[in-house]
């Protein structure tokens, strides 16, 4: 079992920056490779960024690359998601996600996760 705990989202002006964070507990955090997801409302979920076990491989949506920054700390089982100059459409409610396949790459897929965290609602106004 992993336990995710997300923290970080809010209400921003367009432009702005924010940082959301995710704590992991129950597993070694290092074998696990880390992604992040998005809803808006009325849409689909969709794939934001994702991280290896090390930190050293990270993928990204076309629609944050340039201004999101994925990252984690395997000291504090932590991963991060640096969100700089957002839009109104990254109003979204934000989800960390674990992947405990070790056999596999970074996937921008859903069902490739096995473990979720509750969700951040980030609201960008314009």
């Amino acid at each position: 079992q992993v336990q995710l705990v997300e923290s970080g989202g809010g209400l921003v002006q367009a432009g702005a920056s924010l940082r959301h964070s995710c704590a992991a507990s129950g597993r070694t955090f290092s074998r696990y490779a880390m992604g992040w997801f998005r809803q808006a409302p009325g849409k689909e979920r969709e794939f934001v960024a994702a991280i290896s076990r090390g930190g050293v491989t990270t993928i990204y949506a076309d629609s944050v690359k340039g201004r999101f920054t994925i990252s984690r700390d395997n000291t504090k089982n932590t991963v991060y998601l640096h969100m700089n100059s957002l839009k109104s459409e990254d109003t979204a409610v934000y989800y960390c996600a674990a992947d405990l396949n070790t056999n596999s790459g970074l996937s921008e897929r859903e069902d490739v996760y096995d473990y979720w965290g509750q969700g951040t609602q980030v609201t960008v106004s314009s």
